[in-house]
């Protein structure tokens, strides 16, 4: 299993999947940046510092909501569809795996009792915010 993982229909990234087991010395932005949501990974050793700092105010327009999700605990099984509603994929992940949900359609099922954290650009605007399909 690779540690990152593109799900992709042709050219579109659908989605992002970083494994609980990646490493890597530095910082690596898996991202590219013309997506309105951004995912890295950090890794500093004992004593290394990020400077104390705060991000200059800059107006962003965004039209897509993205989401990061965090399993914390669980086994969730995720499918991918594309922007036509056609399933292209399904991917499980486990404890500690991150994913980013970057376009098209997805659905989740819980394999086992499951937590999970979810980060987007908020706030939920309820019933307005999404379009459910069958699968």
């Amino acid at each position: 299993m690779q540690e990152v993982e593109f799900i992709k229909k042709g050219q579109q990234l659908l989605a992002l999947i970083v494994r609980r087991d990646f490493t890597k010395s530095g910082t690596e932005f898996f991202t590219p940046p013309d997506l309105p949501q951004q995912v890295g990974f950090i890794s500093k050793k004992k004593g290394e510092v990020i400077k104390a700092h705060s991000h200059r105010q800059i107006k962003r327009e965004i039209s897509l909501t993205q989401e990061v999700l965090m399993v914390r605990r669980g086994r969730v099984k995720v499918d991918f569809y594309d922007n036509e509603k056609i399933f292209v994929n399904s991917k499980t992940l486990d404890d500690g795996d991150v994913i980013l949900i970057a376009g098209g359609g997805h659905s989740y099922e819980a394999l086992e009792d499951l937590e999970m954290i979810e980060i987007k650009q908020g706030p939920y605007l309820g019933k307005d915010d999404k379009i459910t399909f069958e699968s």
